[in-house]
């Protein structure tokens, strides 16, 4: 078993400087000039396939997800003349258990996600790409919010206060913030006056607008304007949905840097579907720049592959995880 101070070490040099795992050929990306949009037509693995099922992590109302990514379900049956079906959950277990029960072929997941799936399915869904920022890098951060008018200026003004949690499958709304701040010698049940799930990040934010909580954690780019909700991430997505005023939040903490969670498949899946979405994905922001935008909720440079190996740090993370939450029980 994996000890707290390996784990520890290995999720450190995996925060610090994420790298993806060497193939025989350098990673796509969407950057490249050999990336071509998919040519439309009907697919032989649409013969296995009667429909492509897209799962929807929980995080945003569900009007708000299937407003968003209605183009991008509609772009997929053009392209592959196959029908596709959005299944929004009402958080992130509900993607992972589908994953399990293999009601769903493809999802975009948080890496705390993906590693549960994988863990749950004995290794039956595997990464495809992940999100590439505006600055070449694969990663974004958590980062803890409070009321700019709450008196709350640092972490440790946090001590006694209220903390909402978003999802407890969520690296950035739960697992990666508990985790640093335990390694900062923290214990988060003893340092805050109470915490709780608030069901989501966008709940969780609002839970703190409303003055439910002290302070809430959630997942931002961080990288461009603080006060626009950075480039991307649930901030950003709040401010564009003008449901928050940054003017009147303040981030007291961020973590390391997070990778970014993976378009993840079935493993069992037909190998020329998996290619397909891999194309369909890397050449999405030169070929349909506005759907890209919509389904990463802000811009960056597109995807790029990354493998299992990218991802193992938070497998042994969540494996760890369900030994210490056997003992707290």
């Amino acid at each position: 078993m994996t000890t707290r101070r390996a784990l520890g070490a290995l999720l450190a040099a995996s925060l610090g400087a994420p790298a993806l795992a060497q193939t025989a050929r350098p990673p796509r990306r969407s950057l490249d000039a050999s990336v071509v949009f998919p040519e439309a037509g009907p697919r032989a693995w649409g013969a296995q396939m009667k429909q492509v099922r897209i799962g929807l992590l929980g995080g945003e109302n569900e009007a708000d997800r299937l407003g968003r990514f209605g183009p991008y379900r509609d772009l997929i049956e053009a392209t592959f003349k196959v029908p596709a079906r959005l299944y929004p959950a009402s958080d992130y277990a509900g993607v992972i258990q589908a994953f399990g029960a293999k009601q769903l072929d493809i999802a975009n997941m948080s890496p705390a996600a993906y590693a549960a799936a994988w863990v749950d399915t004995n290794g039956g869904v595997e990464p495809l790409l992940t999100t590439e920022e505006a600055d070449g890098s694969i990663s974004y951060v958590a980062v803890m919010l409070v009321r700019a008018d709450s008196g709350i200026a640092t972490l440790a003004d946090m001590r006694g206060r209220a903390m909402a949690w978003s999802d407890p499958n969520s690296a950035s709304g739960y697992l990666i913030p508990r985790f640093a701040l335990r390694r900062q010698g923290i214990n988060p049940e003893q340092y805050f006056s109470r915490t709780g799930f608030a069901g989501g990040h966008e709940q969780a934010i609002i839970a703190v607008v409303q003055k439910q909580y002290d302070a809430a954690v959630t997942w931002a780019s961080g990288q461009g304007d603080v006060n626009a909700g950075y480039t991307r991430g649930t901030l950003r997505a709040m401010v564009d949905k003008r449901l928050l005023d940054m003017h009147q939040m303040r981030v007291i903490w961020s973590s390391d840097p997070i990778i970014n969670g993976p378009q993840t498949v079935r493993t069992e899946l037909p190998d020329a579907f998996k290619e397909d979405m891999r194309m369909f994905h890397l050449a999405l922001p030169r070929a349909h720049p506005d759907i890209y935008k919509q389904i990463e909720r802000g811009g960056g440079a597109g995807y790029r592959e990354v493998t299992h190996q990218d991802y193992a740090f938070m497998v042994e993370m969540r494996k760890q995880e369900a030994v210490e939450r056997r003992r707290r029980n």
